[in-house]
């Protein structure tokens, strides 16, 4: 089940809902009364392509700051890096390069498509909704806007929303963007087998296709065939999506997942023994670690309490999926994973949003606490056996 596939940013539906990951609020920034100093140095390398490129992109907007055109490009760029690194930093980096408009009470379309996506990102997803919304007012047939508003749709669960904006995608779109929409939607709402005979003919058909285009079709049909009891299938569709050498947090993410759940801990430790810098691939690290008693456990698992206690500290409560499982698992606390579950789903209602609160429930013995989740599952006819599983084990329970 992924952990969050709608956050990576490419040009359709089907790859914005693969981006959706876990963004963070950011603290108000430090700002040194000299511009000497160094904060700490990002993993850029100087004879990084990456590097250089940014470089040259940052050159042309500081000389024409107020290039919409430039701005955009370069906070894009960020944005893409804070996707494929999980760093935080680059959503800031990204905000400061549209800081011309942010006042602006009419900012050029682009503008608030990009705003939109950072939005989103730091999981502000009904501001995000609203600047979607405002672009398709401008323009109704704004393939960004239309299609990162189906992935959004998704994380709150409004299927219908979603088709309808994949169906809109139709009008103009080459078939692998709008059908990979509808089959991501079909493959929430109880179409799961279809879903993925659809992906993996799209796949076929479309060989040619970019490599965030594969990794995504990749890492559904992992999904899909590891919830339809394929767990050899979904395993080749990871180690495919690798073999793309597509720097991805999502993709490292969902597959420490997959192995967590068919109890391969040591693989989780050799894929992610040097992301740490992730909270999100720390957390996968650090419970692997602890299945297997390494001694790295307990290092790690005091990184991420001090991680999570410096979050509380600065007002940041979109880590709670995250520390949800960490306080269940790790901390032992039933009663604090039940509660920062329950505030998660304010948030958000995916699958792995479902899967925290009914565990955290299930450990609880609080039914009523997972009642939400439970009206998803059955509304959604989403198909997991591991999440149905779990609601037998709490519909077993109530009086």
């Amino acid at each position: 089940m992924p952990v969050r596939w709608s956050i990576i940013a490419v040009a359709a539906f089907a790859f914005h809902a693969f981006i959706a990951a876990s963004g963070v609020i950011l603290a108000a920034p430090y700002r040194p009364a000299d511009p000497s100093v160094v904060l700490e140095r990002l993993p850029l390398r100087q004879g990084d392509e990456r590097a250089r490129e940014l470089a040259a992109v940052r050159a042309r907007l500081a000389a024409q700051p107020r290039n919409a055109e430039i701005a955009v490009d370069l906070a894009d760029r960020y944005f893409d890096l804070a996707n494929a690194e999980g760093d935080p930093r680059y959503i800031g980096y990204a905000q400061a390069a549209l800081a011309p408009w942010a006042d602006d009470p009419h900012p050029p379309t682009e503008v608030l498509v990009a705003r939109a996506k950072l939005l989103q990102w730091r999981h502000e997803f009904r501001a995000a909704l609203k600047l979607f919304g405002e672009v398709l007012k401008r323009e109704p047939d704004h393939y960004d806007a239309l299609s990162w508003r189906a992935a959004v749709n998704t994380v709150f669960a409004d299927y219908e929303g979603a088709r309808r904006d994949c169906l809109a995608l139709r009008e103009k779109e080459k078939e692998l963007f709008w059908a990979g929409c509808l089959a991501y939607v079909d493959g929430l709402t109880g179409r799961a087998a279809e879903a993925e005979r659809r992906m993996a003919d799209l796949l076929a058909r479309h060989p040619d296709t970019g490599p965030w285009q594969k990794l995504w079709l990749r890492s559904h049909l992992a999904d899909l065939a590891a919830r339809l009891g394929r767990p050899t299938d979904a395993d080749r569709h990871y180690r495919a999506g690798l073999a793309l050498d597509v720097k991805s947090q999502n993709l490292l993410a969902n597959y420490a997942e997959f192995l967590l759940d068919e109890r391969r801990p040591a693989e989780v430790v050799a894929l992610l023994r040097d992301a740490t810098r992730s909270d999100v691939l720390l957390l996968r690290l650090t419970l692997a670690e602890q299945a297997l008693g390494a001694p790295e456990f307990k290092s790690h698992a005091q990184a991420l309490r001090e991680r999570f206690a410096a979050a509380a500290l600065r007002g940041d409560t979109l880590h709670q999926q995250d520390e949800s499982r960490f306080q269940l698992l790790i901390e032992r606390n039933a009663e604090r994973a039940l509660a920062l579950a329950v505030a998660n789903w304010e948030v958000q209602r995916e699958p792995y949003d479902a899967r925290v609160l009914l565990e955290a429930a299930v450990a609880a013995r609080r039914v009523e606490a997972a009642q939400p989740a439970l009206e998803w599952l059955e509304r959604s006819r989403y198909e997991d056996p591991r999440l149905a599983a779990l609601a037998r084990a709490l519909r077993e329970r109530k009086p």
